[in-house]
């Protein structure tokens, strides 16, 4: 009787033990589930797609994508190619893209004709060039010698207001004394040029460097007609910009590191340009660390404002809203903000933050 009774106690307390195990390692599997979801909601990303044009100054996106820094902030960046500013202006514009860097003049041409749209973020300054056949070069070096002549340029592309503005500063009109003729990529300008179809024409990096691997000639570059002035800049639709500042300060962020590894690591650098604009390595080092283009995440409210300016007052543009209030630099100002909290040390950084006014 004794065994029975110890064997049944025996059994009741394994009985006891399996519940409270069971009961335990329930506990343990939610905490484990919870703990999971809370590790896969962390590492949850959002999609954000991004164009882009076949330039050597973009290389703060290619960076940034390649080093995997829009991962790290929160972003599953998708780059799409366009052939121009406008294409891709228009593509944000209708919602396909969240954001790209296209150029200076398309956008505020855009934002002249109403769009809804901000720039918050640079890209790159200068960088554009006028080329001509060797045997012309020389005439062209002189802008009073355009008269009459027919010039080949991107449509809506930043160095062609260059130009318009600096032939008008001379006293030419551009309207009447010589024929501007519109293409849609660089590439038909080289063409053109070649073929002689057109005098002379303007094209941004890198094709101002191929152009004289293909027997053309420089005859100005667009940094000696107008000094420091901006050329690609981060563009978003305003309502976008309100609707989720966060997204836009993350891209920044990495944008901002992009800019602090492309300025220490030429090598690694150049080798992830290389694998969106595809050419030979050492025009890409040519151009994106030459001394005749530079990359930026900075705004630059100020070059912006004074860009909106020179497109007035050379006929591109007809408009007297207040750009100003389609610039939004509080992004960029956060966004460095929150990386030098992370490092602090950074000379690169430090170097943002000294040149960046509100």
């Amino acid at each position: 009787m004794k065994k029975k009774i110890f064997g049944i106690g025996i059994l009741l307390i394994l009985s006891l033990s399996l519940m409270v195990g069971c009961t335990q390692n329930k506990s343990s599997e939610k905490a484990v589930s919870a703990t999971n979801k809370n590790q896969a909601e962390t590492k949850q990303i959002k999609e954000f797609n991004v164009g882009y044009l076949a330039t050597t100054e973009d290389v703060l996106y290619y960076v940034a994508k390649e080093k995997r820094y829009f991962e790290e902030e929160g972003l599953d960046v998708k780059l799409f190619l366009f052939a121009n500013s406008g294409e891709g202006l228009n593509a944000i514009n209708a919602g396909k893209i969240e954001t790209g860097p296209f150029g200076t003049a398309a956008p505020l041409t855009f934002i002249s004709k109403d769009f809804d749209l901000t720039i918050y973020g640079g890209v790159g300054s200068e960088g554009a060039a006028i080329v001509a056949k060797p045997e012309n070069v020389e005439q062209y070096k002189d802008l009073n010698n355009y008269r009459g002549k027919t010039i080949g340029t991107v449509r809506l592309a930043t160095g062609d207001v260059v130009l318009r503005g600096a032939l008008e500063e001379l006293g030419l009109d551009w309207k009447k004394d010589l024929t501007v003729v519109e293409f849609d990529t660089p590439t038909a300008v080289l063409e053109a040029v070649k073929k002689g179809s057109v005098d002379a024409g303007v094209v941004w990096s890198p094709f101002r460097t191929l152009a004289e691997q293909q027997g053309l000639a420089i005859a100005k570059q667009s940094g000696e007609l107008y000094k420091n002035h901006t050329c690609c800049r981060s563009v978003a639709l305003t309502s976008k910009i309100n609707e989720q500042p966060e997204d836009y300060q993350a891209f920044s962020r990495a944008l901002i590191r992009a800019y602090e590894f492309y300025k220490t690591n030429e090598n690694e650098s150049i080798d992830i340009i290389s694998k969106y604009v595809q050419i030979d390595k050492d025009v890409i080092r040519t151009e994106v660390y030459g001394p005749y283009t530079d990359s930026n995440p900075n705004p630059d409210k100020a070059a912006v404002v004074k860009f909106w300016g020179l497109m007035n007052k050379a006929g591109y543009i007809s408009s007297d809203k207040k750009i100003e209030d389609y610039i939004n630099t509080s992004i960029y100002k956060n966004a460095l903000d929150e990386i030098i909290g992370k490092y602090p040390d950074d000379p690169m950084y430090q170097k943002l933050k000294a040149e960046f006014k509100e």
